[in-house]
């Protein structure tokens, strides 16, 4: 098992940026493919990237490519979510997930954090 953090959410302006943490405990985090989610009031929950055990492999949804970076430190069980550029439709609770073979759906991921709510003003 593995127990999930986030941190570093935010009320932002359009255009800034934030950066998103996800401490990780319980079995070696190096085990686990990590993903980005995010739920926005009446939306389901989207995938916004997700990152391979080593870091080697990283994966975007289209409308974040070249705006947000996801990075792992295993060294302190950390995952990020640097989000630069941000616009009014990226607000939503983030997640950060994990799974042994975690992929785009959210169903793939079976341990959770609690989220983090991120605000873009316009």
């Amino acid at each position: 098992q593995v127990q999930l953090v986030e941190s570093g959410g935010g009320l932002v302006q359009a255009g800034g940026s934030l950066r998103l943490s996800c401490a990780a405990s319980g079995r070696s985090f190096s085990w686990w493919v990590m993903g980005w989610f995010r739920q926005a009031p009446g939306k389901e929950r989207e995938f916004v990237a997700r990152i391979s055990r080593s870091a080697v492999d990283t994966y975007y949804r289209d409308s974040v490519k070249g705006r947000f970076t996801i990075s792992r430190d295993n060294a302190k069980n950390t995952v990020y979510l640097q989000m630069n550029s941000l616009k009014p439709e990226d607000t939503a609770v983030y997640y950060c997930a994990a799974d042994l073979r975690g992929d785009t759906d959210a169903r793939d991921y079976d341990y959770w954090g609690q989220g983090t709510q991120v605000t873009v003003s316009s």
